[in-house]
């Protein structure tokens, strides 16, 4: 059976514009064969070819995956170097396979901290998909929710020393437009694999409203049958927005 064999039920228009996921247990999936937590990277790699695939046939506009945490720095180096090579690996096969498929590439977060021929390689992937409309296809990499509204804040502070702001015109609009997220829309649909039930640090100000998934299903066990089923439970929810229920059923308000 294929992608675009799966019916996550309902109707089209229910369906989440902007899916946001932790993509958790690639080390542990590996432990459970006995084998070295790099093969379990490597297999991560192969269920968001899986993912992505879904998200393109079935018109979910936006991906966005977290690769690389800011924390994740604190792990055994051997691991981020084979993080490192891995990713590099990884964009120089995948990059021809998203211009043909008419996805566009982004990364989010500060890239400073990674080789020079990694970053070179980001930004030879975002230039060459960027006119791309099937997908958007979000990579959070040395990303942090709290270092996102940092930098933020800090554009905001310096447009209210330069006289370009005034203090009045603060508000969280004027804060979205400085996240690094701010041409996207917000997340509707938050899925964490591995069994943790916690956002750790990623898009705190952008999953507001969103709704939350936890599955205990180990990252490179994730396939498009388990993201079905989470687009099913995203679709049998009632979002508010703050409305009461009947406002919400009647289509009185606009959410």
């Amino acid at each position: 059976m294929s992608a675009d064999d799966i019916d996550p039920s309902g109707s089209e228009n229910d369906d989440p514009r902007h899916i946001a996921i932790i993509m958790d247990g690639n080390g542990r999936w590996a432990q459970k064969r006995f084998m070295p937590r790099a093969i379990g990277h490597q297999a991560g790699v192969k269920a968001v070819r899986k993912i992505v695939e879904y998200c393109a046939l079935h018109n979910i506009e936006v991906l966005t995956l977290f690769a690389f945490s800011s924390e994740n720095w604190r792990r055994p180096q051997d691991e981020v170097s084979l993080l490192m090579e891995l990713f590099m690996a990884t964009l120089g096969r995948e990059i021809n396979k998203l211009q043909r498929n008419n996805i566009r590439l982004r990364f989010i977060g500060d890239r400073s901290l990674f080789p020079e021929r990694l970053q070179e390689k980001m930004n030879e992937g975002e230039a060459k998909t960027k006119d791309n409309t099937a997908l958007t296809l979000v990579i959070a990499v040395n990303y942090g929710g709290r270092w996102d509204v940092c930098q933020a804040f800090r554009q905001v502070a310096t447009q209210l020393v330069s006289g370009a702001l005034a203090v009045e015109d603060i508000n969280p609009q004027l804060v979205s437009q400085y996240l690094t997220t701010a041409d996207l829309p917000e997340p509707d649909l938050f899925i964490r694999t591995g069994g943790e039930q916690r956002i750790s640090n990623f898009l705190l100000w952008q999953l507001a409203y969103t709704e939350l998934y936890f599955t205990p299903t180990l990252w490179p066990d994730f396939d498009q049958h388990s993201l079905a089923e989470a687009i099913k439970s995203f679709k049998a929810r009632e979002r508010r927005f703050g409305h009461t229920s009947e406002q919400v059923r009647n289509k009185s308000v606009n959410l």
